[in-house]
């Protein structure tokens, strides 16, 4: 059985940073691209990183220069570091793996960006 379980989310003021991870089992997580989407109240889902199985970043622009995607095959695990984080930042923050169509999902992670 797939599973997704992310965390490293919370509340951190305007200027913050954290450090998503999310952590894959029950398949060969290797050969999947991965990605970070994220969910804002009244907002719909939307993709802020992925990164191939052979490492090729990307990144909406909305977080380019401030965000940064990686992996780490052998322990399955992809990470999203975030900084320079702002109050639009402010999302559920979901890890996907094998795309938004057929893949499969984590539960979220809450980030709250706010003084």
């Amino acid at each position: 059985q797939v599973q997704l379980v992310e965390s490293g989310g919370g509340l951190v003021q305007p200027g913050g940073s954290l450090r998503l991870s999310c952590a894959a089992s029950g398949i060969t997580f290797s050969i999947y691209a991965m990605g970070w989407y994220r969910q804002a109240p009244g907002k719909q889902r939307e993709l802020v990183s992925s990164i191939t199985k052979g490492g090729t970043k990307n990144y909406v622009d909305s977080v380019k220069g401030r965000f940064a995607i990686f992996r780490d095959n052998a322990k399955k695990m992809v990470y999203l570091e975030m900084n320079s984080l702002k109050p639009e930042d402010t999302a559920v923050y979901y890890c996907n793996l094998g795309g938004p169509n057929g893949g499969y999902w984590g539960r979220g992670t809450q980030v709250t960006v706010s003084s």
